[in-house]
């Protein structure tokens, strides 16, 4: 199941209708996409059907622009109040599916409730003017360099949705089962009953006063024409009048910022680079053809490499920083890799083979991108699924649902086949549909049944991506 803060924040820009707020997903970075925080994101991913998620850089615009006596004002809107509340009571019984493991009856119950005050504390663009006559102090800091090499784009936060006051989540599930009945879709109540019994999961979360649970941005570009001399580019066209050629060369006698409106659902300049368009016409087969090139890429490495990719990535799905500082480390230069990875890998090739890993580098960055896009708790399911040699069967599973619905826009009802679902049994079963139930897909009890929507073709794309690279070194592994 997803995390009781990231459902709250998905429900809560949901309900809200902005596409230009996006959703915090991870309590333990929600404050670092404070007002003005920086964020950075590569500019163009290494698919063409998924993007990557923003990252927060430890600066805020305050901390790199030069001081003022003046101190920004921003405006508060609100306040609000949202609150939300589920019960789902499911039942099943002998003969309900094949797949079912069960021989009598069990009952499974989930609630959750929720209770949010919440405000946006927001800089409006005609607040902007004071700060666009502050210069930049350094624009060699090295954050700025690392994001120039990797060739990242900026962005500053505009908008922060806060909650007003400390606020409790409550969420709780129950299986009551008569005799031996094994429930999947109960993804937070694993294990087997057998005779008659209750398991009982409750949990508490509190967020405190503060805490941000959604935000808007704007994009950052850094260049040499001087910050007061730019204007802030807004709905009615206005804009910078140095050209995104000039910008990128940083041509211009002093140091400054631009910013530029660049959000989801609004008409963007060409240089943007943010928003993902996905080709025109793409179909299944170019994602499969996409995906099996990277396969073939990653089989031209030695065994020992490919055990070593397999087990280091197995080490670090716990760690979501972990994973991006090596994203980051074999996305800059080729020399600088990480210990017990980059230089474990390099010892075990010949001077003669080290060019191939140069190379091989970029197909590592496209499994840990992949592997970015999915949640936490897909990373936690993923080592599991890994450790139990299962992910052929769940790649057939992925594919099964992606390919024949990749082409369709709107929501359509489809059944996951018998014969893919066979193979998957108790726990093996529980922790595929948490990943398939962490897509966005809404599975049923009684019913191997879920309906496809279009916000979970990338998330999808990306799992089955990941569930390929990740079968391609397990096999590799076992033949060790």
């Amino acid at each position: 199941m997803s995390s009781m803060f990231e459902n709250i924040s998905k429900n809560l820009v949901k309900e809200l209708g902005d596409k230009d707020l996006t959703p915090v997903k991870h309590l333990l970075n929600a404050n670092k996409f404070r007002q003005f925080a920086i964020l950075r994101k590569k500019k163009k991913t290494l698919s063409q059907f998924w993007e990557l998620p923003d990252i927060p850089v430890e600066y805020t615009l305050m901390d790199i622009l030069e001081p003022s006596s003046s101190v920004p004002e921003t405006v508060i809107k609100g306040p609000f109040i949202f609150s939300d509340t589920m019960f789902r009571k499911y039942k099943a019984s002998a003969g309900v599916t094949a797949m079912l493991e069960t021989n009598v009856s069990g009952e499974a119950t989930k609630c959750h409730e929720t209770f949010l005050q919440f405000h946006a504390v927001t800089f409006p663009p005609q607040n902007w003017k004071d700060l666009l006559k502050r210069k930049v102090l350094d624009q060699e800091l090295l954050f700025l360099r690392k994001c120039r090499d990797r060739d990242d784009n900026l962005y500053v936060v505009t908008e922060a949705v806060e909650l007003i006051n400390s606020t409790v989540l409550h969420d709780s599930s129950s299986v009551n089962v008569l005799g031996k009945c094994f429930i999947p879709w109960m993804t937070s109540v694993k294990g087997q009953g057998q005779g008659e019994g209750l398991k009982v999961r409750e949990k508490m979360l509190t967020l405190p006063e503060g805490t941000v649970i959604a935000y808007k941005k704007k994009q950052l570009i850094f260049e040499n024409n001087g910050w007061g001399k730019q204007r802030l580019k807004g709905e009615d066209g206005e804009g910078a009048s140095a050209s995104p050629e000039k910008r990128k060369r940083g041509e211009g006698p002093a140091a400054g910022i631009h910013l530029l409106l660049c959000a989801a659902g609004r008409k963007t300049p060409p240089h943007c680079g943010d928003i993902h368009i996905p080709p025109p016409k793409a179909d299944f087969k170019q994602l499969h053809e996409e995906i099996f090139q990277e396969m073939e890429a990653l089989a031209q490495l030695s065994k020992d490499t490919q055990d070593s990719i397999f087990h280091t990535i197995l080490n670090m799905l716990g760690n979501r920083e972990a994973l991006q500082d090596l994203t980051d480390t074999l996305d800059g230069s080729p020399l600088d890799l990480l210990d017990d990875f980059g230089d474990t890998i390099l010892n075990e090739m010949q001077p003669d083979t080290r060019d191939l890993w140069i190379q091989a580098r970029f197909h590592i960055i496209y499994l840990l991108e992949a592997i970015m896009v999915l949640s936490d708790t897909q990373h936690d399911l993923l080592a599991q699924s890994m450790e139990k040699r299962i992910l052929l069967q769940q790649q057939k599973l992925v594919r099964s649902i992606l390919e024949p619905n990749f082409k369709y826009c709107w929501d359509i009802p489809f059944t996951l086949k018998p014969e893919l679902l066979a193979p998957l049994q108790g726990e093996d079963l529980a922790i595929t549909y948490g990943l398939l139930e962490e897509c966005g897909l809404k599975m049923e009890l009684n019913s191997p049944r879920s309906t496809w929507d279009l916000e979970t073709k990338q998330p999808l794309s990306a799992l089955y991506g990941t569930l390929s690279l990740l079968q391609q070194l397990a096999d590799i592994c076992n033949s060790l």
